[in-house]
């Protein structure tokens, strides 16, 4: 399937979505795929991991404030952990 723009698909808790290549994405990003009100309830908190990334850095944790770089096929798993 060609692609008129590059991007990279990323999985968040089992959707594909289309990022733009060669960008990051930030804690609120990957939960606001997942949980589309997320902007609207920010005292909710999620606990976001990642798994299949960079070769220096395949694994980790997202917190509120941070991002990383995305790669294909890159998963995101979100998960609310209650409100603060």
């Amino acid at each position: 399937m060609a692609q008129d723009s590059k991007t990279v698909t990323i999985i968040v808790e089992g959707t594909p979505h289309q990022w733009p290549f060669g960008t990051k994405i930030s804690y609120a990003q990957v939960v606001t795929l997942e949980v589309p009100t997320y902007p609207q309830h920010p005292e909710i908190t999620y606990s976001v991991t990642f798994s299949n990334a960079d070769p220096n850095r395949p694994e980790g944790i997202l917190v509120a404030g941070s991002s990383v770089s995305v790669r294909e096929g890159m998963v995101f798993n979100v998960s609310e952990t209650g409100q603060s």
